[in-house]
């Protein structure tokens, strides 16, 4: 009986789950090994920090996803990779040997490049753990009185969608706090997107009284205020880093090649370009012929490449490889009920719109209920 290891609870991994599920595997057994039970969708995140979904609309269960899959779940983490061995080490467990092994933990923030970040900030990655945090401040917020000033950190998608979403809701938990919200980014926001997609994302931030400040870098995080590359303090009662993903500290002792940034390094199936027994997916690997951004689209597009190589190296077959689309759709919610879509150089926004993204990703989670 060989054995598959999954190793994290990632949008690919859920594919692969379900697809054992619908056509289980012979002579194999699956284990995931998961940090988290239930595991979020990043696409509907923002949706659950504005308020406009639940947590449990936007997490999946990953027992019952295992349950269905006829899978063995172990609730661990991960520490790092005998290869010699072919064992998953793991923190105050047992390790676990395998015969293949998928690797799908996503990322962290970079925040190495901002003094006291680890002790002032509160990071968003990994995603699982921002949701009882996100809850635990609301809860705190709702009898805060006077000023409060919320920073995020980081102008890609995420941080400008973070930035909006808790804009929104906070006007109505902390309805006696007089609110600021400050996006700092050390670029322009929405780096490699559409110039249209910009002026449109100034414009609701300028109409929602949300302060920008772009080329400004964060350099230290004190309690209460943080310092910019230009020197200047600003106050901020509450932090939060959407920076640059950074890879797991791990990888770096299991002898695997990694790409200039720390992540996995894999061929276009996904395979390790160091061991062939060895696969990884979503934000965690890089695939050096076909690089593309660290972006959920390409994680869950992964999922169904994935699922059949590691199905077909099962069954004794070599694996195919799989090209990512170059340009993709990217809709940005703006916390309050509508949206901005933007793909190339066109961007568009509307209440339609965040019902057109609203709908896409309800219909991806019940593909997984």
């Amino acid at each position: 009986m060989r054995h598959l290891v999954l190793i994290g609870g990632g949008h690919a991994h859920v594919h692969v789950l379900k697809q054992f599920g619908d056509r289980p595997l012979a002579d194999a057994e699956v284990t995931l090994v998961g940090r988290d039970i239930e595991t979020p969708y990043s696409g509907m995140i923002p949706g659950f920090v504005a308020g406009l979904y639940s947590f449990e609309e936007c997490h999946i269960d990953l027992a019952r996803l295992c349950q269905r899959a006829h899978a063995r779940l172990v609730h661990a983490e991960a520490t790092g990779i005998d290869r010699a061995a072919r064992r998953v080490l793991l923190k105050d467990r047992p390790a676990l040997d395998y015969d293949l092994l998928s690797i799908d933990v996503g990322s962290a923030p970079n925040v190495g490049t901002i003094e006291r970040a680890e002790q002032g900030a509160i990071p968003v990655k990994p995603i699982a753990e921002l949701g009882r945090r996100w809850l635990e401040f609301c809860g705190r917020m709702e009898t805060w009185l006077g000023p409060l000033n919320v920073m995020v950190i980081g102008g890609g998608a995420g941080g400008v969608e973070l930035a909006l979403a808790i804009d929104h809701r906070l006007r109505d938990v902390a309805k006696a706090a007089d609110l600021q919200v400050t996006l700092v980014t050390k670029d322009e926001i929405l780096m490699g997107q559409a110039q249209a997609a910009r002026r449109r994302l100034r414009a609701i931030f300028q109409r929602r009284g949300i302060r920008l400040l772009e080329q400004s870098g964060a350099e230290r995080i004190e309690r209460g205020a943080v310092r910019l590359a230009d020197g200047q303090w600003h106050q901020a009662d509450a932090v939060f880093v959407v920076t640059e993903a950074s890879a797991a500290p791990w990888f770096a002792d299991t002898g695997l090649p990694l790409d200039e940034r720390g992540f996995l390094a894999v061929d276009a199936t996904l395979a390790s370009t160091g061991d062939d027994r060895i696969f990884a997916a979503g934000d965690c690997a890089t695939v050096l012929e076909h690089r593309r951004p660290k972006a959920g689209v390409f994680a869950v597009r992964q999922g169904p490449p994935l699922a059949d190589n590691l199905r077909r190296v099962l069954n004794g077959e070599q694996p195919q490889p799989f090209v990512p689309q170059r340009r993709y759709l990217s809709i940005l919610g703006t916390g309050d009920g509508r949206a901005v879509a933007t793909r190339g150089s066109w961007a568009i926004e509307g209440r339609w719109v965040w019902w057109w993204k609203d709908h896409i990703d309800r219909k991806w989670m019940r593909m997984y209920r």
